[in-house]
């Protein structure tokens, strides 16, 4: 992590750009490590890959037809006489001279003497064994050419590429069996406050289940990473700081409650008791208010409102671009897209409003937002049933039915109906 700062204790509420910007400038990738290219998707490239060969490796059929001299087929119908066969993998054993053609295959390397390719529906073969060309070549007509998707030693991959299956393809196809990555973080979780019941104690209607570590833990796997949760930390300053002495240990610890003002809110004083440079507390937006982030000589903390639609909105809008910066990504933040809102939304003036919507594609290929019933910060159930967050500025109080804003889009909102496919 870079050097401390003086602690800041921000108690005033950052806009969420600020807030962002002020986690991003203390962050950097980890370091590196190699991994087995079974395990690289996902990954981001910390070494630029070098192609280890040219490729293709000569000139190549790009179609099934005939390789022929473009001289000798200048008008159409003409025959030329068959002299190789020649598959993909094959050294063609006959140079093409004046008068002459080569059956070939799509890859094939184009022998000797011939400079384009005819395709094989732009023929037929006459009974004497001779083919007849029904269209004129052109030199370079469906060749690829040595090189021509990389030439040895060239950077074939980047530092900072995130490896997609793609990009698996292409390092196959540059015999790299592992690949040099940024190191991904070690992520701890935990939950506070005395009326938590987690998912192993027995029910109890007076509780509320723990969800939100359930949550937060699925949020940061969809990142590739693994995190620990550390369970339960019980409204007592002396339990919470041993779990929290515990959760430091991590390259990132996400604390899920807590952090308000409530005289039982032990969060932030107990972290600041054990060395945790405080840089913020509270970003003016709903839900979500009461979030902190902090920094200690090996890692980085949040603190995260306790109310579940609260906590995963702030990973969304500042856990996750910190895990995506710790990890070499380049692009930190979710995709947007302009929709159109189909009821009014109210928000409060000062803050920015993330409004959990449906989305579906109108017959010009807008997109429509429709708000998911109740937007209250603990209702769960809303945010399984969202596809976006919707940006209602800080300024005015709401948008009206109609308005064009900007939705950010959630896990799973990527994948659309055939129905909406754009033919």
């Amino acid at each position: 992590m870079p050097e401390q700062t003086k602690t800041e204790h921000l108690s005033g509420g950052l806009d969420v750009a600020e807030a962002q910007a002020c986690i991003l400038e203390k962050l950097a990738p980890l370091g590196v490590e190699q991994v087995v290219l079974e395990r690289a998707l996902g990954r981001v490239l910390a070494a630029d890959v070098l192609a280890n060969r040219d490729l293709p490796p000569c000139d190549v059929s790009a179609m099934d037809g005939y390789a022929v001299r473009a001289a000798d087929v200048t008008a159409a119908p003409v025959a030329l006489k068959m002299v190789d066969d020649i598959k993909a993998g094959d050294t063609p054993k006959t140079a093409v001279a004046a008068g002459q053609c080569a059956r070939i295959m799509t890859g094939a390397p184009v022998p000797q003497g011939a400079d384009s390719v005819v395709r094989v529906e732009d023929t037929r073969a006459l009974p004497d064994g001779s083919i007849e060309f029904a269209v004129v070549a052109k030199p370079g007509n469906d060749i690829r050419l040595r090189g021509e998707n990389m030439r040895v030693g060239d950077v074939a991959l980047s530092v900072g590429t995130e490896i997609t299956p793609a990009v698996v393809g292409a390092l196959a196809a540059v015999k790299a069996a592992t690949a040099t990555v940024y190191r991904l973080p070690s992520v701890a979780i935990l939950a506070n406050g005395d009326e938590l019941e987690a998912l192993d104690e027995p029910f109890d209607p007076a509780r509320i289940p723990d969800s939100n570590t359930w949550a937060l833990l699925a949020q940061t796997q969809a990142q590739g990473i693994e995190p620990t949760r550390l369970g339960i930390a019980r409204d007592k300053p002396e339990e919470l700081a041993r779990h929290l002495e515990r959760g430091l240990q991590y390259d990132v610890l996400l604390v899920a409650g807590g952090t308000s003002v409530g005289v039982h809110d032990h969060v932030r004083p107990v972290l600041e008791k054990l060395g945790v440079v405080m840089h913020f507390w509270r970003v003016e937006m709903r839900p979500g208010h009461p979030i902190a982030f902090g920094t200690t000589e090996r890692g980085i903390v949040f603190c995260l409102p306790g109310n579940p639609v609260s906590a995963m909105v702030c990973f969304e809008q500042f856990v996750l671009p910190a895990l995506r910066a710790l990890t070499g990504h380049r692009t930190l933040f979710r995709r947007t897209l302009a929709a159109r809102l189909t009821q009014p939304v109210k928000s409060r003036p000062g803050r920015v409003e993330f409004v959990r919507v449906t989305l579906t594609q109108e017959a010009d290929g807008s997109y429509a937002a429709t708000p998911v019933g109740a937007q209250g910060s603990a209702d769960v159930l809303a945010m399984a049933r969202a596809e976006g967050l919707l940006i209602a500025p800080r300024e005015g109080k709401g948008l009206p039915a109609g308005a064009i804003a900007p939705v950010q889009l959630l896990d799973g909102a990527t994948f659309q109906r055939a129905a909406e496919i754009e033919r």
